[in-house]
This record gives structure tokens, sequence and C-alpha cells, in this order.
């Protein structure tokens, strides 16, 4: 429930944010008693689609911390905190970029994430389950898969191509709209009921497309944080890390908006498929077996 509140809440606050910032640009309503002003159109849907997506990277260290209750080690408690910490700052280094925070989260679903800004101010957060059910060397190798995320920047690539997709997406589907309305129903001025639904419609649809882009690419960052963690931790560590998310029965669970970002994406096969963020744990364990010897 509290993680519905805070999506819920993250998302109007956005929307109403953005509103605000259109009003202030000066920016003209796109609908008009003439039909669409594209130019207006164009600056909406770049509003919305990259600040949503840029004002939700924005918070997500925030949202990460408050949605799965991860508390960030300030001052190491434990020999095992002291040890996640020290992990994270060798790796860390070895990839060349600041010190990510790191946090434990309660929850028995074997999974970590990264998350944040940039890759000079994120957030690495470990699963009491993986803590749990790893050895060192899985979860060093673990580490290094989230670390590798950072150093690679996706969080904020796969922000920005959220806004590409969101962008065409608000703005192609309300042309289709007017075109519909307008040739095949014939309204003349204004806007018919035909526009909204067809707006709507087309909006389900591009989304749907979008989405498949938006996973695919998912998808493609995780061999490249696969190899990244290989080369912090070893290859045969990421092997061996992998190989015990494969004999989990239950797939590990995220928030959505970490879900990209967690080293277990879950199962899916079939059109299913298309839309998962992870590619399945077989066809990564085979990419780092097929590896050339540059990684231990």
């Amino acid at each position: 429930m509290k993680r519905v509140f805070l999506f819920l809440a993250t998302n109007l606050a956005i929307v109403f944010v953005l509103s605000i910032t259109m009003k202030l640009l000066g920016v003209e309503p796109y609908l008009n008693e003439s039909g669409l002003n594209l130019g207006a159109l164009l600056i909406f849907a770049a509003v919305m689609g990259f600040g949503g997506s840029l004002i939700s990277l924005a918070l997500s260290k925030w949202m990460a911390k408050r949605s799965v209750g991860a508390e960030v080690i300030t001052d190491p408690r434990t020999p095992e905190e002291l040890w996640l910490v020290q992990t994270v700052a060798r790796q860390a280094q070895a990839a060349g970029i600041k010190m990510p925070e790191v946090a434990i989260y309660d929850s028995p679903d074997v999974n970590a994430f990264a998350t944040g800004m940039s890759k000079n101010s994120s957030l690495v957060a470990v699963s009491t389950g993986l803590l749990r059910n790893m050895t060192r060397d899985e979860a060093e190798a673990v580490l290094g898969h989230e670390v590798s995320h950072a150093a690679n920047g996706d969080m904020v690539t796969l922000a920005l191509i959220q806004g590409v997709v969101n962008t065409f997406v608000m703005f192609f589907s309300r042309v289709i709209g007017h075109l519909v309305d307008r040739v095949v129903f014939k309204t003349e001025r204004g806007q018919g009921p035909a526009f909204y639904v067809t707006m709507i419609i087309a909006e389900v649809i591009l989304g749907i497309l979008a989405s498949m882009i938006v996973m695919w690419f998912s998808r493609q960052r995780e061999f490249r944080a696969d190899a990244g963690g290989a080369s912090l931790a070893g290859r045969q560590k990421m092997i061996a890390a992998l190989r015990r998310l494969q004999a989990m029965h239950e797939p590990a669970a995220l928030p959505d908006k970490m879900a990209a970002f967690g080293i277990n994406g879950g199962k899916g096969g079939g059109l299913k498929a298309l839309f998962t963020t992870h590619p399945p744990l077989e066809t990564r364990i085979a990419a780092l077996e097929a590896m050339n010897g540059g990684v231990r």
C-alpha cells in the first residue's frame, strides 16, 4: 500500500509541476477551434515526456529508499556491513566513479539494485535475502553488476530513452486522433468524441510498441552490466551468482521503477519476453561463458 501511495503521489506531483512549467513558459494549448497546433503539441509532448522521466530520475534514490525501506549504511555496525561498504568502495574506484551510497533492505527475495541521478550520485542496495542465500563471492559479483550499472550511466540513458518514446507516443497519438476525427468523422470545428477515443486507443497501441523498445534496451544493458560485474569481481563469480539465481524457484520482486536495475528480473517466455527488463538467466550465463579471456 505504501508503494502504491508513493507512486500515485509522485506522479501527481510531477504532472502538477510540469503543468505549472508550461504555464510559466507560455506554451499555447495544442488544441483550438481550427484543430491542432503542431508546434505547441510538440512542446507539450516533449515537456511531459522528458520532464516526467527526468524528474522520476532525480527522485529515484529518495523513492527507492522509501518504497523498499532501504537503510543506508553510514557507520558499519557489523562485519557484514563493513564488507559491503569496502567491496563497493573498491569496485567503484576500479570503475572510475564516486563512492555510491550502500544500503540494505529487508526482503526474502534474492535481489539488489542500483539507482540514482548520475553515475557519481548513485545508490547500491542489496536485500537481506541475497545476503542470507549467496556466498560472499556471489554477492561480490552482484555488487559488481550493480556498480557497473552506475558506471555505465544506465539510469540516465534509460530515462532519456523513456523520454523520447513518451514524447513520440504523446505527439503521434494526438495527430492520429486529429486525422481520424477530421478525415473519417468529418468534424470541421473543434474536436469531436472521435478525437479523444482514437487518441486513447492510439496512445495504448503506441505505448505498447514503445515499451518493447525500452525493454529491448534494458535487456542489452544487462549483458553490459554482467560483463562489468565479471571484470570487477571475476567471471566465474559472476556466473556462479547467476546460477544461484537460476536455482531459485520464485522470481525476485522489486517496485516497477527499480525492476530494470535489479540483478534478477524474473522469468518471461513467448510474447511476454518482449516486455521483460532482463534476458533469460541461461542466455546471460552463456554470454559470460563465451567471453574472451580478458576477464578472470
